[in-house]
């Protein structure tokens, strides 16, 4: 990945990797089962694996994990929450593994810090023949009327095109392309849903990258309006709440 906007918005998380590890929300385990169908065996690469979260259902499901992530922060927090998964320090342009040694590849909301033109041929080569190579990402429903007016109350650092349905598949569009064989590219959502409160919320929004890069004075002062906003809505003023969301699936193959 070439240095630049996107570079620093990537490497942000590591600064909140504790507070990512707490309040980011799992993935809808339907939404994985989907992503790995047409893998050919359970032998399974999660990319950009953060602090664990898309990992931690993987191994819920039986499939053989191996975690590799950039960022040794975050990978610290992925290590110390699940001990037993080999966990690796790495990236989608350079992966430490030998040729043909999964089924999957799969990322959880890091697909697009992937440099295609880079990642594609070392996504291919550590795929076995047949493989699959599928992206989830955990998108705020805005169909419900409080959703979409904490997205615009949290503004795009908060809550961007690519983390509402209605523009993911066009914020995504450019990642049904990689170089090295891979085909016939899917998509589907699934309902999913997090357990909140309204400061638990604020606090998964803190851990936004757009959120990260701000100024301090700037981001305590957009992390306060979302703050007033959800004391204001009957749905979030008071004790715990469902978050609700999509888990967005990208899925491709990898011609044999």
């Amino acid at each position: 990945m070439t240095g630049g906007p996107s570079t620093e918005l990537a490497a942000s998380f590591g600064l909140a990797a504790p507070a990512y590890a707490e309040h980011r929300p799992d993935y809808a385990i339907e939404a994985v089962r989907w992503a790995l169908e047409p893998a050919p065996g359970t032998r399974v690469l999660d990319l950009g694996a953060g602090t664990g979260k898309l990992t931690a259902t993987l191994v819920e499901l039986g499939c053989e994990v191996i975690a590799v992530e950039p960022d040794p922060r975050m990978l610290a927090e992925l290590r110390q929450a699940l001990p037993r998964v080999q966990a690796l320090a790495g990236r989608a342009e350079e992966i430490p593994l030998p040729d043909a040694c999964v089924d999957a590849v799969v990322s959880g909301n890091a697909m697009h810090w992937f440099d295609p033109a880079a990642a594609g041929p070392e996504l291919a080569r550590v795929l076995a023949p047949g493989g699959v190579l599928a992206g989830l990402w955990n998108l705020f429903d805005d169909e419900v009327p409080w959703v979409r007016g904490l997205a615009e109350v949290g503004g795009r650092e908060a809550i961007g095109p690519r983390d509402t349905p209605g523009q993911w598949p066009t914020a995504t569009a450019h990642l049904s392309e990689f170089p090295g064989g891979f085909v016939a590219a899917e998509r589907a959502m699934f309902p999913h849903r997090q357990r909140r409160t309204a400061e638990s919320l604020v606090a998964t929004l803190s851990t936004k990258a757009g959120i990260l890069v701000l100024p301090e004075t700037e981001r305590t002062d957009r992390l306060e309006r979302v703050r007033a906003y959800l004391a204001g809505r009957p749905e979030t003023a008071s004790g715990e709440f469902d978050l609700p969301l999509q888990t967005a699936v990208l899925r491709l193959a990898r011609v044999c």
